[in-house]
C-alpha cells in the first residue's frame, strides 16, 4: 500500500513537517487525456482559476452585453464552456477548500466563512490531504496567488504547510476587501504596499502585483510539470479599481462602473496568462480551468443586478443560497488539441472532480490518507460524456445551516433542519419556480436520505446551527479587522 503521511506540528515554523509518497507513478505516457501535439515526455501542468463572485451573467460568452470580456470569450471558443458547473458552496472560503480538498461541503474540514482572530480563516487540518500535496509529491513546482482563507501562517491551514511552494497574496479573506491594502505576503512575509492606507483608493493596485507574480512563476516553471491555483479576488467587494478604462464615461453609478472595469481586468489578465503558455510553447501541455467561486453576489432585483442582467440566464438565486443560481458556476476548459474547442455542453460536474482529474492526468496513484467524493472528469474534457454519480450534495454553515443535492434531473433545497425539503426538476423547471414536495413525497424521501448520507458529523459545522465558540471568534475577528483598518495597520515584521 502506498504510504501518505503529514508529520510534525503544522506551524509554519515547523520544519520536520513533511509529506512522504511512495508507490506514485511519476511517469506520464505521452497523450494522457488524448494530446496528440504534446511532448510525450512531458506530464501536463494544472492551473486552476477561480474568480471571487463572477457569475455566469457577468461574460459575454455567457450573454453578457455591456462588459466586455473578449479574452474569455476567446478561450471559451478554443475550448469548452460549461453550462452546468457546480461550486464547492455558495460563499468563498468553503467553495475554495471543496476544491482544494476533493470533498463535497458534507465532508470538506472548511464548510462556512469562519473567521479566526486575529488574522484568517478556519484552518484546513493537519491530516487533510490537498492537491497541492498530491501534487508536489509526484513532482510537480506547486504555487498559489491571489486569496488563501484556509488558514493563517501558524496553522496547520497555512498553504505552506498543505504542499504550496509558493504563496503570493492575501491569505485572509477580510484582508482581501481592500484592493488597495497597506501589505500582502510574499510566502509568509509580509511586505508594504507604498501609497495604501486600506481604506480608499490608493497607489498600489494589488491584483496587479499578484498578477505580475503569477506571470513570472509560470515563465520560471515552464520547463517543468506544475499545478497553479489561482485564486483571483476579482471582481469581489469592495468595488475598487484603479483605472475605470472604458467604462469612465458611461452613465452609471461609481458602483456599476467600478464593477464592470473589474470585470474586464480579470478578463484581460486571464488574457495575458494564457498568451505567456502560447510564448513559452507550454499551452499543448496545460489544462487551464475557469470558474467562479459562487453565484453573483448581487440579487436580480438590486440596482447592479438589473444593470447588467445577471440573471439573465433564467436561474434562481444567489451567493449564499442552494438555488442554482448560487451553484452553477461560470465555467471554461481549454487545452489546445485535447478539450474541444468550441464545445458547450449542459452535463454537470463539480469542484469536488478536479482532484481525481488530476490524480489521473498526472498518472499519481491514490495515497494513504487520499479520498475524494468527487470523479474523474479526464473523458468528459475530451469531448465524453460527464461520470455518472448518485448525487451532488452541497451544504453551507452561516447562521442557519443550509443543505441541497441534485440526484438525476431532481433538485432538493432545505433552508435550515427545521424547515420542509423543497423538490424541483430542472429539466423542466430550470428556475427552480414550482416545488414538487407535496405532489412527490417520493422524492422528499430520496433526498432526506441523501442529505443524512452525506453530511458527515463535526463539532465545528453542527446541523443545529452556529456554536457560541464561532460566534465569539467571529465577532473578536472582525473587531480586530476593524480597529487594524482604522489604524492602517502593518505588521511589524513587513519589510
Amino acid at each position: 500500500m502506498n504510504a501518505f503521511r503529514k508529520r510534525g506540528s503544522g506551524h509554519s515554523g515547523d520544519a520536520t513537517r513533511a509529506v512522504v509518497i511512495t508507490g506514485i507513478v511519476c511517469v506520464l505516457i505521452g497523450g494522457v487525456v488524448g494530446n496528440a501535439k504534446a511532448d510525450e515526455s512531458r506530464r501536463p501542468n494544472l492551473i486552476f482559476v477561480l474568480s471571487d463572485d463572477v457569475a455566469q451573467g457577468d461574460l459575454g460568452c455567457y450573454g453578457q452585453q455591456l462588459i466586455q470580456t473578449p479574452h474569455l470569450d476567446q478561450m471559451a471558443a478554443e475550448g469548452t464552456r460549461y453550462m452546468q458547473a457546480y461550486c464547492g458552496t455558495s460563499v468563498c472560503a468553503p467553495s475554495r477548500s471543496s476544491f482544494f480538498t476533493g470533498l463535497h461541503c458534507g465532508h470538506c474540514p472548511v464548510r462556512g466563512n469562519y473567521e479566526m482572530p486575529p488574522e484568517g480563516q478556519f484552518p484546513l487540518p493537519d491530516e487533510t490531504v490537498t492537491i497541492a500535496e498530491v501534487a508536489k509529491a509526484a513532482g510537480y513546482a506547486t504555487a498559489t496567488f491571489g486569496k488563501w482563507g484556509m488558514g493563517f501562517f501558524d496553522t496547520t491551514g497555512s498553504p505552506m504547510n498543505q504542499g504550496v511552494d509558493h504563496f503570493y497574496g492575501y491569505n485572509c479573506q477580510r484582508h482581501a476587501h481592500s484592493y488597495f491594502p497597506t501589505y500582502l505576503f510574499d510566502d509568509d512575509q509580509p511586505f508594504r504596499l507604498p501609497g495604501n492606507d486600506g481604506r480608499t483608493v490608493g497607489q498600489t493596485y494589488a491584483q496587479e502585483l499578484i498578477q505580475q507574480d503569477m506571470i513570472r512563476w509560470v515563465r520560471d516553471h515552464a520547463d517543468q510539470p506544475f499545478f497553479l491555483f489561482y485564486a483571483v479576488t476579482l471582481p469581489h467587494g469592495r468595488h475598487e479599481i484603479d483605472d475605470l478604462g472604458i467604462y469612465a464615461g458611461k452613465p452609471w453609478s461609481l458602483k456599476e462602473k467600478s464593477y464592470a472595469a473589474q470585470v474586464s481586468r480579470l478578463d484581460s489578465d486571464m488574457g495575458q496568462l494564457l498568451s505567456v503558455l502560447k510564448e513559452t510553447g507550454i499551452d499543448d501541455d496545460t489544462l487551464v480551468l475557469f470558474s467562479g467561486d459562487n453565484g453573483s453576489s448581487f440579487s436580480p432585483d438590486s440596482a447592479m443586478g438589473k444593470r447588467f442582467e445577471q440573471a439573465s440566464n433564467g436561474l434562481r438565486g444567489f451567493k449564499r443560497g442552494m438555488y442554482e443560481g448560487a451553484l452553477r458556476q461560470a465555467a471554461i476548459a481549454w487545452w489546445p488539441g485535447t478539450v474541444p474547442a468550441g464545445r458547450v455542453t449542459d452535463q454537470p460536474w463539480a469542484f469536488w472532480d478536479v482532484m481525481p482529474t488530476f490524480v489521473e492526468m498526472a498518472r499519481a496513484e491514490p495515497p494513504e490518507g487520499y479520498e475524494t467524493d468527487g470523479h474523474s472528469l479526464v473523458d468528459f474534457l475530451r469531448g465524453g460524456d460527464a461520470p455518472k454519480r448518485e448525487y451532488f450534495y452541497w451544504e453551507l454553515h452561516g447562521g442557519r445551516p443550509i443543505q441541497a443535492a441534485r440526484f438525476g434531473d431532481w433538485k432538493a433545497v432545505r433552508i435550515g433542519v427545521d424547515r420542509p425539503i423543497e423538490i424541483y426538476d430542472l429539466a423542466q423547471d430550470p428556475a427552480e419556480s414550482n416545488d414538487l414536495a407535496e405532489s412527490r413525497p417520493d422524492l422528499v424521501a430520496k433526498a432526506a436520505e441523501i442529505f443524512s448520507e452525506a453530511h458527515r458529523e463535526s463539532p465545528h459545522w453542527p446541523l443545529s446551527g452556529k456554536t457560541k465558540h464561532r460566534a465569539d471568534r467571529e465577532k473578536a475577528a472582525w473587531q480586530i479587522t476593524r480597529r487594524r483598518n482604522a489604524e492602517t495597520y502593518v505588521p511589524d515584521a513587513a519589510r
